[in-house]
């Protein structure tokens, strides 16, 4: 379902908004003349008329996923110390431990959320002593916020910041309205003075969220800062046409790394804002781990945590890559920045040798676009992400895009970790000028030819694998001998012509086969599949063999 079908406008009388989860409640604060009241998750919001604190209603999906996200990070973080959280509508999770003598006598030992029964419990709406201190750094109405307070348990503090006094003053008012002025304080600074002033190791925020207009850049160095050890940092991007190549040389500016124009751009995105974050805490003796990033809409999220440790931070530039992008077929090399080698306990770091390609591409003869450096390592942390999906599937009724949620977190666990970026069928049987296979059957020809192979949930015809481009083109070959070209149409000197010139390195009796009918391994990710590109409104993906 549509964001804006979970949103209702009600009017401006304070008694169309006096019910609130089915309770009646009277409102602490009345309307002002002109104001409209908008509603989402828990949260019951005062808007201006005059619309001066914008509101999106796209970005339900954005803060319905950052709800999870912040539930399941404080479920780690707060077991540690002795809080268990309890979510509305959540049923109740055993978690079976065995202890070594327990396991010896055959015995399990039942705990709850791996934490004894007996632990301080952490609600929803009640402050906690040993919780989370999160900032919000541009709060705009404070809806984020409102409903981190409403939605997300175990949570000390929420600090919802504007630089607009106006947006400010809201804040505070939309606090008040909601019943959780205990929880969440208006602040009203600019939101890098703000984190500079609390980089001290007592002041330090457990989570920030950082969801500008635009771009994050120039809150970076203060946020790598700000967040506590192990802490958790929440970043939005929506200046995609920077960051999915239309100016490289922005991007570069912004974000230390050069977009390049190019089939994968959106997986890229991701992997240049973790670059920039990660080199932005290199700075300070700190690194990142990606939990969870996701290209969605019109927007990039990442969800990161940041340690300190000069040992590990050594390893960063082995992390990042340059990559060559063909401009004639699209095939693409990495170059990794650095390269480290374990020498027993000690590892040693050396520079790295290239370049990983020829200057003419082997495949289609033209030249080489050089984009990057980009984050190269995993940008998921597979068993956070699990977490979160169980959440949300045990759970549809707590968010409004559950099942949008449900789709994209299923298509994440499948995706490939140690395999960036992507191929399109569509692009791929485009340069030869043939029809397109369907994505599956593709999928299917890389697998019987002995590589791996997923999906991604940044683009619908998207193939993730482990192949070299030299096969991926192979299969291409062999799919164009089934559905030939009429070479006498290709120009000599395109891209179309070189490829379909090269016979495929197998044998055609062995050329691997495009299956007729589904397998049993395909069935799970063709559903996963199918339910997050109908979620998006995107019907159009063949699951046809």
């Amino acid at each position: 379902g549509s964001a804006a079908s979970h949103i209702k406008s009600l009017s401006t009388n304070p008694a169309a908004t006096d019910r609130i989860g089915g309770q009646e409640t009277t409102p602490p604060v009345g309307l002002l003349p002109g104001e409209t009241v908008v509603r989402e998750g828990k949260a019951t919001i005062l808007f201006p008329s005059a619309n001066e604190v914008f509101y999106n209603p796209v970005q339900e999906f954005n803060r319905d996923l950052t709800c999870a996200v912040i539930t399941e990070f404080a479920r780690d973080l707060l077991a540690q110390r002795g809080v268990k959280v309890v979510v509305p509508g959540e049923k109740e999770r055993v978690v079976v431990s065995l202890s070594e003598e327990a396991n010896e006598a055959g015995i399990q030992t039942e705990e709850k959320d791996g934490v004894e029964e007996s632990a301080v419990t952490a609600t929803v709406g009640e402050k906690c002593e040993h919780g989370l201190r999160v900032l919000e750094g541009l709060a705009a109405s404070g809806l984020r916020s409102v409903r981190f307070a409403l939605e997300v348990p175990g949570l000390q503090s929420v600090t919802a910041n504007d630089f607009s006094t106006k947006a400010a003053a809201l804040i505070g008012r939309n606090a008040q309205y909601n019943g959780v002025s205990h929880i969440l304080q208006a602040s009203c600074r600019d939101a890098s003075m703000l984190m500079y002033e609390m980089r001290g190791k007592k002041d330090r925020y457990d989570v920030i969220d950082l969801d500008p207009y635009g771009s994050p850049a120039s809150f970076l160095d203060a946020a790598v800062q700000a967040v506590s050890e192990g802490g958790l940092l929440c970043i939005t991007c929506t200046d995609m046409a920077v960051m999915a190549g239309n100016s490289g040389e922005t991007c570069y500016s912004k974000y230390g790394s050069v977009s390049i124009k190019a089939k994968y751009c959106h997986e890229m995105a991701l992997r240049i804002i973790l670059h920039s974050v990660d080199q932005r805490a290199g700075v300070y003796q700190r690194y990142i781990q990606p939990l969870l990033s996701v290209s969605v809409d019109f927007y990039i999220r990442v969800f990161v945590r940041v340690f300190t440790g000069q040992a590990t931070v050594k390893n960063s530039a082995s992390k990042q890559a340059l990559v060559y992008n063909c401009v004639g077929c699209g095939s693409f090399h990495l170059q990794r920045m650095g390269r480290r080698t374990s020498n027993g306990k000690h590892m040693k770091y050396s520079a790295a040798t290239g370049p990983p390609t020829g200057p003419e591409c082997e495949h289609c003869g033209q030249r080489h676009q050089l984009g990057g450096p980009i984050w190269a390592e995993p940008i998921h942390d597979l068993a956070f992400v699990q977490k979160v999906l169980s959440g949300v599937s045990g759970n549809p009724s707590r968010f409004g895009t559950s099942k949008r949620i449900e789709g994209v977190l299923s298509m994440v666990t499948e995706e490939l970790e140690d395999a960036p970026l992507y191929y399109t069928v569509d692009s791929l049987s485009s340069t030869v000028h043939c029809n397109t296979p369907p994505l599956l059957q593709f999928r299917s020809a890389l697998l019987h030819a002995g590589h791996r192979v997923s999906l991604s949930h940044a683009c619908k015809n998207a193939i993730k694998t482990d192949a070299p481009p030299a096969a991926v083109w192979d299969i291409v070959r062999c799919w164009e001998q089934a559905n030939p070209v009429k070479r006498e149409k290709l120009s000599p000197t395109s891209p179309a012509f070189k490829i379909l010139s090269t016979k495929p390195s197998f044998e055609t009796s062995t050329c691997p086969q495009f299956p007729s009918g589904p397998t049993d391994s395909c069935n799970e990710v063709d559903n996963n599949l199918l339910q997050h590109f109908k979620v998006q409104g995107v019907h159009k993906v063949s699951l046809q063999f």
